[in-house]
């Protein structure tokens, strides 16, 4: 093996030591029975690490292509990663999507369920749930001591959530299904579902002590503010995106994208519902039992059976598949996260297919007109291919690039081209439909203006129709985001919380998506005639994660 991919690679196994939960969620087998130390020191252990690793990549001298970019990624994320650490934000890393809150629940949906050894390890591993809890507090303790705290917007969405998955001291905890989970399997172990019940009270018992430390001892130290500022944001923002963007200029842009699907809107209404305005046709598509499914169930099998049909139709066609690519899951998301739609990647082996999540948010009645895109977006040919196809590049890709690498702008961008491209090759031709993906543009187009808005407290131009010349804050973002996109109330009111806990991620989609289409567009131009869409595919899903800086590079070789 190169010495590229042997430096890279081994930083895999040594970040799978420190980070047992990462190493379950990326599909590293061999320490599902441990969970993560989230305290200060282990912390600075694993910047040390990486200090050392950026050291040793920045030395080495690829030998060909593939070993060229993969070092080029390695350096540009290690360098990003180690800069947000050296700023503190791991001392307030407290948000309701991406932190060691949900982290923690969320590692026991990955875990295999099978045998009895799998159970063995979700008992031990929930055993551990109180103490990495425990040394999360103390890192949110150090922050508080330095100065560095998590908004108070983020604390009490974090307390609610830790709340739902305890019980709320009355109800049944999410712990308490794994042992549900375990009576109805094929295993059959006194001794195991004695730790498993033991386990799942003392976890329970854990969050539901989380949040009351989060009300009670972090709150008072929370930040009243929501937005971090030009200079954090700008940090964030070039972490998730891996380019250097100018935050006025992105900021315009953003609201040039929103007045183009509102005019596509606009057109594709009376396509639905003659001589209607978009919001009378939204209110069609909301209400019309006949475009709706009910029952949560029926909805699940509905979204796989698309998937399924999607993979079919497209393989072959206008991309090739390897064969573990081909597999992939619907499941309904446990209650108490976020209420967005999410995919999960699979193990390193695929033994755990690709997986996308639906959070219900308690409803049972499913209209299916934006349902079709989010599942493009969400799936295939969006983070699926994307995803599973890296991970089954052994032969290529490094297994640092395979397991670890990429941006949320070069992955989410991907997944939102793959929704205009199901529309540019037909698949949308039912308005309603295509009106889903119109609107999922505009929730995107609007992210890019009201992140953007909120953190920098930028002032809206006084030229717009919604309400011109005034500061950005939270209550105008839910506000425009319920105007321009037609999501349900307590949607948006998840979507801002988790924009303002995640700074510079929300722009990425679109931020992405213009780079996939402005490398396709620059590809046509280039080859002309000879120009092939797959395998223009092809190479872009071989190109292995990175930023979109590289990205661009890599791309405009033709």
């Amino acid at each position: 093996m190169s010495g590229v991919f042997s430096i890279a690679d081994e930083f895999v196994d040594r970040l799978a030591a420190y980070d047992p939960i990462a190493a379950t969620f990326i599909g590293i087998a061999g320490h599902d029975d441990r969970m993560t130390d989230y305290s200060p020191s282990t912390s600075e252990e694993m910047a040390g690490i990486q200090r050392g690793t950026l050291s040793a990549m920045s030395a080495a001298r690829p030998d060909g292509e593939r070993e060229r970019a993969c070092r080029e990624t390695f350096i540009e994320e290690m360098e990003s990663d180690l800069a947000l650490h050296d700023a503190g934000e791991h001392l307030r890393g407290l948000n309701i999507l991406h932190s060691p809150v949900q982290g923690i629940r969320m590692v026991f949906d990955m875990m295999p369920r099978a045998s009895e050894e799998n159970w063995r390890n979700i008992a031990t591993r929930l055993a551990a749930v109180p103490q990495a809890l425990s040394s999360y507090r103390e890192t949110l303790r150090k922050g508080a001591a330095c100065g560095l705290t998590a908004s108070r917007r983020q604390t009490v969405g974090c307390a609610e959530q830790a709340e739902a998955w305890s019980g709320g001291g009355d109800g049944k905890s999410f712990f308490d299904g794994l042992l549900d989970s375990f009576d109805q399997s094929a295993v059959d172990s006194a001794s195991i579902r004695s730790d498993l019940a033991r386990g799942a009270a003392e976890a329970g018992r854990a969050y539901s002590e989380l949040a009351r430390y989060l009300r009670e001892e972090y709150m008072p130290s929370a930040v009243r503010e929501d937005g971090v500022g030009h200079d954090r944001y700008a940090l964030h923002a070039r972490s998730f995106n891996g380019v250097e963007l100018d935050l006025d200029d992105t900021y315009r842009w953003g609201w040039d994208q929103l007045a183009w699907v509102r005019s596509e809107m606009e057109k594709t209404a009376g396509r639905i519902k003659p001589a209607s305005s978009v919001d009378e046709a939204i209110q069609l598509l909301e209400s019309d039992p006949a475009r709706s499914i009910e029952g949560e169930e029926r909805f699940r099998r509905w979204m796989q059976d698309l998937q399924d049909g999607t993979i079919a139709q497209l393989d072959g066609v206008h991309f090739d598949l390897a064969d573990p690519v081909k597999r992939i899951e619907a499941l309904i998301a446990p209650p108490g996260g976020a209420l967005a739609m999410y995919y999960t990647g699979p193990s390193e082996d695929f033994s755990r297919p690709g997986r996308t999540w639906y959070p219900t948010g308690g409803k049972t009645r499913f209209p299916l007109w934006r349902e079709v895109s989010i599942a493009y977006h969400e799936g295939v040919p969006g983070h699926h291919f994307q995803i599973a196809t890296t991970k089954s590049l052994a032969g290529e890709l490094s297994r640092y690039q395979r397991l670890i690498a990429g941006t949320s702008g070069y992955v989410e961008g991907w997944a939102l081209y793959a929704e205009r491209l199901m529309g540019e090759l037909g698949y949308l031709e039912n308005p309603d439909y295509y009106m889903g993906m119109l609107d999922a543009q505009a929730l995107r187009s609007v992210r890019v203006i009201i992140d953007i808005g909120m953190h920098l407290g930028m002032d809206i131009p006084q030229g717009a129709d919604f309400h011109p010349g005034e500061t950005w804050s939270p209550d105008l973002g839910n506000e425009m985001m319920s105007r321009y996109a037609h999501f349900p109330t307590d949607f948006t009111a998840s979507e801002i919380d988790r924009y303002l806990g995640l700074p510079g991620q929300a722009i990425s989609y679109k931020v992405g998506e213009r780079e996939w289409l402005e490398a396709r567009q620059y590809a046509r131009e280039r080859l002309g005639g000879s120009f092939d869409l797959r395998d223009w595919h092809n190479k872009a899903l071989r190109l292995g994660p990175m930023g979109l800086d590289q990205m661009r590079r890599e791309m405009s070789v033709v």
